[in-house]
């Protein structure tokens, strides 16, 4: 079968998508900005009105959990460098992406990322996954199929993170548990 790697890997999209869409659904900017602790990743809104996130020294668990909206800039910031720097100029860096400021901007500007992110990989090839000529970022020398990979595991991760974060949220603000 031809290209039958590429089609694993955007049967794999394609859920990953489906699961993030549930918990972007009927998001509120309210739970955006919502934090689970007092400490945690989180957007700031500047004096200009564009919210930046906070960017972790390292990974380790005393940061503390991050907000619904530092994780949708997440999934925003790593598709859209992953697609800058696959599919375009690869001039995008992490101070260029900011967060959308609402639950509906951020569905649209992910909506768009994921059709975005489709749209270029549809036309591949499989000889197109083995090369390392798109591979860029956040890995270079390697084929571009584990750039779409771990692209799926991103995604699938962050709506995994999403969805916890909502049900947390949900939790602690119904007053009748």
């Amino acid at each position: 079968m031809a290209d039958e790697a590429l089609g694993y890997l955007i049967r794999q999209l394609e859920t990953g998508w489906q699961l993030a869409s549930y918990h972007l659904d009927g998001l509120t900017t309210e739970e955006c900005l919502w934090r689970p602790a007092q400490v945690g990743l989180h957007v700031h809104r500047t004096a200009d009105g564009t919210w930046r996130a906070d960017w972790p020294e390292h990974e380790g668990y005393e940061i503390g959990p991050p907000s619904i909206a530092w994780v949708t800039w997440h999934f925003g910031f790593w598709w859209s460098m992953a697609l800058d720097h696959s599919f375009g100029p690869a001039k995008l860096a992490r101070e260029d992406m900011v967060w959308p400021g609402s639950a509906e901007a951020v569905r649209e500007w992910l909506g768009g990322l994921q059709r975005q992110w489709r749209t270029a990989l549809e036309p591949l090839t499989d000889d197109d996954l083995r090369s390392s000529q798109r591979t860029r970022w956040p890995f270079q020398d390697r084929p571009f199929g584990d750039i779409v990979a771990w692209a799926n595991v991103e995604l699938i991760k962050n709506a995994a993170e999403l969805g916890y974060a909502r049900f947390l949220h949900a939790v602690r603000t119904n007053k009748t548990l």
